[in-house]
């Protein structure tokens, strides 16, 4: 067998070979190409040559197909059906699909916002699975190793921004959770009430101060921290059982005080920052997926 180099080959022509190879006539290619058929019989002579054999050989009945076209034909027909559906955007179907989708967020934050996409999955795609990671860890680690297809935060990326696409699925503002029996569940919590108080803090890093410690030293003011927690599961049985405050998203602690013996409270004036944003990020790599696209619009549909 002859090498031969792609490079060298006009892959345009193979469109048109296996209609001259259909048709056996180059004027009924050619119409069904669009094409004029001066283009078709130069196209024919192309193929002539890049084969070096005739394709289409003359009888009393018009034009036949040589030997080697008559066992090239299938063939052709295969890969360049193969290259349609290559190039083609695939399709989804979620009552079909058997596919994982891989989430990762904090225990709370998975159950606000993720948690519902079940209801969806075992309604519209029951051979689906969904499997979620909530360790604490740097949530856009597994996005960029591609371990995710999508992270669920209120955090931003540090770096590799370009990386990430993200929709916004929440907005919410900063609240203090307390004991229902803490005395400062009465009245207006006042900076100087709450500068009384000890204090807990959700650290997703484990490192260095929170934002309200940020906004109080700006004040030059400080707060007693007497707890540190890495996510905010059990932020709700330290409350409720001590003298403890906790500030945290207001959608993220009603979820908590659910049936609990806590209460929310208004941040004071001075501690009061912009709303909190909370975004699905997904990476580009999965920008374009019909199966993460598919969740993504349900996502939003859900939420």
């Amino acid at each position: 067998m002859r090498e031969v180099n792609l490079r060298s080959v006009d892959l345009n022509l193979l469109v048109i070979l296996q209609q001259l190879l259909i048709t056996r006539h180059v004027t009924q290619a050619a119409d069904r190409l669009h094409m004029s058929q001066p283009a078709v019989s130069r196209a024919l002579q192309r193929l002539r040559e890049t084969f070096d054999d005739p394709l289409l050989v003359r009888t009393s009945q018009g034009y036949d197909l040589s030997a080697r076209a008559v066992t090239m034909l299938p063939d052709l027909q295969t890969l360049l059906s193969g290259m349609e559906q290559l190039i083609a955007e695939p399709e989804f179907h979620p009552e079909l699909s058997e596919d994982v989708i891989r989430v990762y967020g904090l225990d709370l934050e998975v159950a606000c916002f993720v948690s519902p996409l079940i209801h969806v999955l075992r309604g519209e795609a029951p051979r689906m699975r969904l499997e979620v990671r909530t360790e604490p860890r740097d949530h856009f680690e597994l996005l960029e190793s591609g371990d995710v297809h999508f992270t669920l935060t209120g955090l931003a990326p540090k770096t590799g921004e370009d990386q990430y696409r993200r929709l916004l699925i929440a907005q919410t503002k900063s609240v203090c959770l307390m004991s229902g029996d803490n005395p400062l569940a009465e009245g207006e919590l006042t900076l100087d009430r709450y500068l009384s108080a000890s204090h807990g803090l959700v650290s997703i890093t484990g490192v260095g101060p929170g934002i309200v410690d940020d906004r109080l030293a700006a004040l030059g003011r400080k707060r007693h921290l007497a707890l540190r927690l890495s996510n905010f599961m059990t932020a709700g049985d330290f409350c409720e059982t001590t003298d403890l405050l906790f500030v945290m998203p207001e959608i993220v602690a009603q979820r908590i005080a659910c049936g609990r013996n806590l209460v929310l409270k208004k941040v004071p004036e001075e501690l009061t920052g912009p709303p909190i944003n909370f975004y699905l990020y997904w990476h580009e790599r999965y920008h374009r997926d019909p199966m993460c696209r598919w969740i993504r619009q349900r996502i939003l549909e859900v939420l």
